[in-house]
């Protein structure tokens, strides 16, 4: 079993950063594709970044060159890191594992190829 909590949401103006937490517990492999997904309210599942188990990114089109996806294995913790954040970046975050298939990206959609584990998400609210 592998359990994903997040942390580090909040609320922030227009142009301001917020670092996402996401702490694996249970048991951890560098081998996992492990990515950060949203859902704004009344909207569907949106596919943020996603890094599979070498280290290659994936980034939606709307957060590239802004949002930062990194990994500490050491630490068993996942990281996005959001600059330059926008009012329509507002939505619940959730991290996501794909235990299964570590390698494999699904670059037209920033996720892992099947997430079979995720967290309760934290939700981010950017203002204007």
């Amino acid at each position: 079993q592998v359990q994903l909590v997040e942390s580090g949401g909040g609320s922030v103006q227009s142009g301001g950063s917020l670092r996402l937490s996401c702490a694996v517990s249970g048991y951890y492999s560098s081998r996992y594709c492990m990515g950060w997904f949203r859902q704004a309210q009344g909207k569907g599942r949106e596919g943020v970044a996603a890094i599979a188990n070498d280290g290659t990114t994936t980034y939606a089109d709307s957060v590239k060159g802004r949002f930062t996806i990194s990994q500490d294995n050491a630490k068993n913790t996942l990281y996005l890191q959001m600059n330059s954040l926008k009012p329509e970046d507002t939505a619940m975050y959730y991290c996501a594992a794909d235990t299964e298939r570590g390698w494999w990206l699904l670059q037209s959609s920033a996720q892992c190829r099947e997430y079979n584990y995720w967290g309760q998400g934290t939700q981010v609210t950017v203002s204007s």
